[in-house]
């Protein structure tokens, strides 16, 4: 636009008299008024002049105010009553006779313009699709942790690797997908790092077409709020996992392995994944899950008939899970679950009978083991007998 404009300015005179005859051609009512004919010319003048120092020089539109000829010719229009039909009419002739000024510089100047953006763009793409794979690969280096040279690999990362960090995995759920998932995707990494305060550049590196992997920066604060992804203005279907807080080029590697384990727990359960989990919430889970063969079947030896898969047992267990965690206390218990004390001894009694025995007498493995059913629901759940399923559902409908 610069450039059009400038190589326009050079011809500032004869672009001026084409505009200010155009307009005396096409509303013969404006030149029969003699007296202000001069006046008409410095509007002109003075607008053309206005408009290519704005586009040469990108001034503010906030900052031009009109000039002052063109304000005064306008006055004079209303004293000798001329209507304003006339004046605005002026402009829009004036301006398409301006603007095809512009498109035919602009024409001359495509032809060059359109090689400098072709040769632009295909060296762009070759820089990009070098800088992904080196950026890659040293990310592949720090993850194996083998000894490397912290500096190179700052440069290329362009990431301070000496500062704590917090590793997620981001993903899309099961939304129809739209045609670039990854812009997407990097975009909602981008809205989290900034509720979270983080300074600096995201390491942001694509995994497959509806996933990736991210590193934000911390700097020197050790802690981070996973609520900044819940607070984030993005698509319901996608969601993170994030690992904890850690520093250097070990913190940089440990806190990714955090959120991938944090991830696999939250697809394990086949369920809507939530929108943000935290290796912190899940991470005994997690680590149970390195061991699935074993997993569920040590679920239901613990759980025993607690460990079926209907709603009448979901409530006995989310009852004692809270109980469990408050340590024993049923104010506690119902003063979170928003229940009456009464309910809350109900439901933990009949917890035990479907565990067959008191829950104090392994309560560590109990506990474990329901939030093992909490994450990972019917992954390591009972599926309830035909029988029982449709009866829960007839105490369900009667209250």
């Amino acid at each position: 636009m610069g450039d059009v404009a400038a190589a326009v300015a050079r011809r500032v005179a004869v672009v001026r008299e084409d505009v200010y005859e155009t307009i005396l051609r096409e509303i013969p009512q404006l030149r029969d008024d003699k007296p202000v004919l001069a006046l008409l010319a410095s509007s002109v003048d003075s607008n053309v002049e206005t408009c290519l120092q704005i586009m040469q020089h990108r001034i503010d539109l906030a900052a031009v105010q009109a000039p002052a000829a063109a304000v005064e010719y306008a006055r004079r229009l209303a004293q000798r009553g001329t209507p304003l039909t006339a004046l605005l009419r002026a402009y829009r002739v004036g301006h398409a006779c301006f603007a095809d000024w512009l498109l035919k510089e602009l024409a001359e100047q495509a032809h060059d313009a359109e090689k400098m953006v072709a040769a632009y763009a295909e060296e762009r793409e070759n820089w990009l699709r070098n800088r992904s794979a080196a950026r890659g690969a040293r990310i592949r280096d720090l993850l194996s942790g083998e000894r490397i040279d912290v500096s190179a690999a700052e440069v290329t990362l362009g990431y301070r690797l000496r500062q704590y960090h917090v590793g997620l995995v981001c993903w899309a759920g099961d939304a129809a997908s739209t045609a670039d998932e990854i812009t997407r995707l990097e975009r909602a990494v981008s809205r989290v790092a900034g509720r979270a305060g983080c300074h600096g550049d995201v390491v942001f590196l694509p995994r497959d077409e509806s996933s990736a992997w991210a590193w934000l920066p911390l700097g020197i604060r050790d802690t981070f709020d996973s609520a900044a992804a819940d607070t984030a203005d993005m698509d319901a279907d996608i969601h993170f996992a994030f690992g904890d807080a850690a520093k250097g080029t070990t913190g940089f590697r440990i806190t990714h392995q955090q959120a991938i384990a944090a991830q696999a727990v939250a697809l394990a359960s086949g369920s809507p994944a939530p929108r943000a989990v935290t290796f912190s919430q899940v991470a005994p889970v997690a680590m149970m899950l390195t061991a699935k063969e074993l997993l569920r079947p040590w679920v239901l030896s613990t759980l025993a008939g607690l460990a079926t898969d209907d709603e009448h047992h979901a409530r006995l267990r989310e009852t004692l899970l809270v109980f469990l965690r408050s340590g024993g206390s049923y104010k506690t218990t119902a003063e979170q679950l928003v229940l009456h004390k009464n309910t809350v001894q109900y439901r933990v009694r009949k917890a035990e009978e479907s565990l067959g025995r008191p829950v104090g007498d392994y309560r560590h493995d109990v506990e474990l083991a329901l939030q093992a059913s909490h994450w990972l629901g019917s992954y390591v759940l009972r599926a309830a007998a035909p029988a029982a399923a449709s009866q829960e559902r007839v105490s369900s409908a009667g209250g």
